[in-house]
C-alpha cells in the first residue's frame, strides 16, 4: 500500500482537536466540521487532501494516515503546523 487518500481537520491546540474528535464520534460529520473550523485552505472543500504516498506529507501526519483503515478517523496528530484529525476515505 504506496498511497492512501484522507481529508484533515487542522487547528491550533489540541484541546480544541479533542472536542472536534469528540464531535465526530457523536455524529458530527467530518467535512462539515472541516469547513467551519479548519485552519488550512482545504477545510472550504471538507479537508480533502486528494491521493498521497509516502514522503508528501510529514512525518507525522503521513505515519498516522497509513497507521489507520479507510473509513477511520485518528487525532489528534501534531505536526509543526498545529493538531490534524485525519479521515482516511481509502
Amino acid at each position: 500500500m504506496d498511497k492512501v487518500t484522507a481529508s484533515h481537520i487542522l487547528v491550533e491546540s489540541e484541546t480544541t482537536a479533542t472536542q472536534l474528535m469528540e464531535q465526530i464520534t457523536t455524529g458530527d460529520t467530518f467535512a462539515e466540521l472541516a469547513k467551519q473550523y479548519s485552519k488550512c485552505p482545504s477545510g472550504k472543500i471538507g479537508g480533502a487532501l486528494g491521493q498521497f504516498g509516502r514522503g508528501q506529507m510529514v512525518k507525522e501526519f503521513e505515519d498516522a494516515a497509513f497507521a489507520i483503515e479507510p473509513g477511520s478517523v485518528t487525532g489528534p496528530v501534531q505536526t509543526q503546523f498545529g493538531y490534524h484529525l485525519i479521515y482516511r476515505t481509502a
